[in-house]
């Protein structure tokens, strides 16, 4: 029996950056002890990190300005914060190995929700925030920094959720 073409999830390594570099991989020995010294350099760890520099610049632009609307900076300020803390979270997750612990919660599927959700609010909050800029420079940075920022996210979830459409056959008889 032939199956139509589907979509189905090729990878999910958010945590991973390359061969070898987690314990579950082929080839790859696991380490032991709480900190996993190979993180930091993955692919993932370093858009983590560019992302909390990029979102704690945006902050302090916006924070350091003079506001022209009190309502759309305090939100672009409260989005970028708690975007903030998520990724750091999720990197320090990621760094201690905490997934290992608390196996009861599945890890790649929050890290998927939060960076839907965190890029779609980031990315509202940018556009009201340079719409309500005025001109002014520091709030014009701060909705620089806070596109780049979206831009990284969505980057993390290409990255990180690759998704494509393969035909699946199946000759066997049901």
């Amino acid at each position: 029996m032939s199956h139509g073409a589907g979509l189905v999830r090729t990878t999910c390594s958010s945590g991973g950056g390359g061969p070898g570099a987690g314990a579950g991989q082929p080839g790859a020995r696991p380490s032991e002890g709480l900190l996993d010294p190979v993180y930091p350099r993955t692919y993932s760890a370093l858009l983590k990190v560019a992302q909390m520099v990029t979102l704690l610049i945006a902050f302090i632009c916006v924070r350091s300005s003079v506001w022209v609307s009190y309502s759309a900076y305090s939100y672009f300020e409260v989005v970028t914060i708690c975007n903030l803390i998520m990724i750091l979270a999720f990197y320090l997750v990621h760094l201690f190995r905490l997934y290992r612990l608390l196996t009861c919660i599945s890890w790649p599927l929050s890290e998927l929700l939060h960076y839907l959700i965190g890029t779609l609010l980031l990315l509202i909050a940018s556009i009201v925030a340079a719409s309500k800029s005025y001109s002014q420079s520091g709030l014009v940075a701060g909705a620089i920094f806070g596109f780049v920022a979206t831009f990284l996210c969505l980057a993390s979830i290409w990255m990180s959720y690759k998704i494509s459409c393969v035909t699946q056959s199946g000759d066997a008889a049901v």
